[in-house]
């Protein structure tokens, strides 16, 4: 059976964690240089927990890496270190599988495409992952474990992935930013922010079907200055916003550009 040292203890590596546990993989410790991240991971899925990074064992069979970038590489220079037998991954979609070299002799990538938050539970089986090995053998291993999790199983380079990534925060992390201004636009009215839901849904699902460029609507689409004017003047307090009102609507129809919507104010 495989073993598994989580190093982080963050959104996607409890969820991560507590899928891999579920479809029977030993989760043999988990690090995190939060106590309390470290500790309620580390209950959670009913395993070793410590804030030491000297304190991570080498009992396991693959080290997998859920920190934010910026602790990444210095993370894996600690914990590669005299473990020549080991697999180390890392989950971070922008960072290339090179951070490894020089540091470890079996590594590679295992990001698995979706949003995580450690309050709600995922259906792994659903989420596409992305798989990338320092070598064949390397990367049959990361399939295996892959294939544990999910039914949709892709390889991608690091070149690739970063422009996967970039879809990602595009499709995910700015859409859920306008919901947070819808939200903060219905609140100021006393409008509850469900009332969105069926047209969010409605969106989702559309785009399940045809290309969403086809499955736009709304006054920028349809080229209405008129309706585009008045919710400008409804922002005059948030030039940011009507800023973004602006760029937005203009990508939607390039025929707005150098049109009268540059000249409201």
């Amino acid at each position: 059976m495989m073993k598994v040292t989580l190093i982080g203890a963050g959104n996607l590596a409890t969820q991560l964690g507590k899928s891999l546990k579920k479809a029977g993989v030993i989760i043999s410790q988990v690090y995190s240089r939060t106590e309390e991240s470290a500790q309620t991971l580390g209950e959670l899925l009913e395993t070793e927990w410590v804030t030491d990074v000297t304190q991570v064992h080498d009992e396991a069979d693959i080290y997998i890496f859920s920190v934010k970038d910026s602790a990444l590489c210095d993370l894996i220079s600690e914990v590669c270190k005299g473990r020549g037998d080991k697999l180390f991954l890392h989950t971070a979609g922008s960072m290339p599988m090179s951070c490894f070299e020089g540091k470890a002799q079996y590594y590679g990538v295992f990001y698995p495409m979706q949003t995580f938050s450690k309050s709600k539970d995922v259906n792994f089986e659903r989420i596409p992952v992305f798989i990338e090995g320092n070598s064949i053998e390397t990367e049959d291993v990361i399939r295996s474990l892959a294939n544990k999790l999910s039914q949709r199983v892709i390889r991608l380079s690091s070149a690739d992935r970063k422009y996967l990534h970039l879809a990602a925060v595009w499709a995910c992390n700015f859409t859920n930013y306008c919901y947070t201004v819808a939200s903060d636009i219905l609140s100021e009215r006393d409008i509850p922010f469900d009332v969105m839901l069926p047209l969010i849904n409605e969106t989702t699902e559309k785009i399940q079907n045809i290309c969403p460029k086809a499955a736009q609507t709304g006054p920028a689409v349809r080229g209405d200055k008129n309706v585009m004017s008045q919710q400008l003047e409804l922002m005059s307090d948030r030039e940011d916003l009507q800023e973004l009102y602006k760029m937005l609507s203009k990508g939607i129809n390039p025929l707005l550009e150098g049109s009268t919507l540059d000249k409201i104010d």
